[in-house]
């Protein structure tokens, strides 16, 4: 005895046939995006104020130079660059 069918039914028949399409989806990748608070960029720029002030020497010894070669000439100290110093002096006191 043979059985091909189960009760007239061909198991086969109920699959649905698979339908190929040629259109394909849309594959746009949306672009990302970041937002920086202002609070985050203040602390980025004192970050990088306090970093270059540690970088920074706090003598320049180039200037120094410039005074010490000044101060040895002799006609330097003159009433005229005296008095430009002490003005500079009171100036810079508010005076």
């Amino acid at each position: 005895m043979m059985i091909d069918k189960i009760s007239g039914v061909n198991p086969l028949n109920n699959v649905p046939a698979a339908k190929r399409t040629n259109v394909t989806a849309s594959t746009y990748a949306a672009q990302d995006e970041i937002s920086v608070s202002d609070e985050a960029k203040e602390l980025a720029e004192t970050y990088y104020l306090n970093k270059v002030a540690a970088d920074t020497p706090d003598v320049r010894m180039d200037l120094v130079e410039q005074v010490k070669l000044k101060i040895q000439d002799p006609n330097y100290f003159s009433e005229a660059t005296i008095a430009a110093t002490a003005d500079r002096l009171l100036s810079s006191w508010g005076i």
